[in-house]
């Protein structure tokens, strides 16, 4: 009684009386359904990516070319005024020599320098260890036996404190 009070039809005899109904596409059809993987470009592209590596590339070696350039002549100034100061008859421009001359000047320098950094780091070291053998006096002042300042190894060889040990920024 019910399906045929829906379908409007009193009275259908069997089911197969029923009229069918059914649910279609919309006129024009449906919409296409996006099955397929579509990731979306974000960033720059390949073309982009190889344009902007070969001018930093290309720069760089501009950067060096420019130091080649500075240090070439750096040792042709060296190299003449060592031949004009020695007078050592003409024997011309030799490259190699020039740049042993300036490498020389430059280790020389620093070898030159050496024993007064050496000296403000002992200095700062030796501040420190007292600092150190204080904190470690307070701090062990009731173990019985321990002894501030002496090595907890006993190999009898001395080692130098592993860098950094003695630098409370570091900590």
């Amino acid at each position: 009684m019910t399906e045929a009070w829906i379908r409007n039809k009193p009275g259908m005899a069997s089911v197969k009386d029923m009229p069918l109904l059914q649910d279609g596409p919309p006129p024009g059809g449906f919409a296409p359904v996006r099955y397929a993987r579509r990731i979306p470009t974000k960033g720059p592209s390949a073309v982009a990516i190889f344009l902007a590596a070969f001018g930093t590339f290309s720069w760089g070696m501009y950067q060096v070319g420019k130091g080649n350039k500075i240090r070439r002549q750096v040792v042709i100034i060296s190299s003449y005024v060592n031949e004009t100061r020695c007078d050592n008859d003409d024997k011309g421009f030799e490259g190699s020599a020039g740049v042993r001359a300036i490498k020389e000047e430059k280790y020389a320098a620093r070898r030159a320098i050496l024993p007064m950094l050496q000296a403000e780091e002992d200095e700062r070291f030796v501040k420190e260890w007292k600092k150190y053998l204080e904190e470690e006096a307070r701090i062990m002042k009731d173990v019985p036996g321990w002894k501030v300042g002496e090595s907890v190894y006993h190999s009898g060889r001395w080692m130098p404190p592993a860098t950094g040990e003695l630098r409370p920024e570091v900590w």
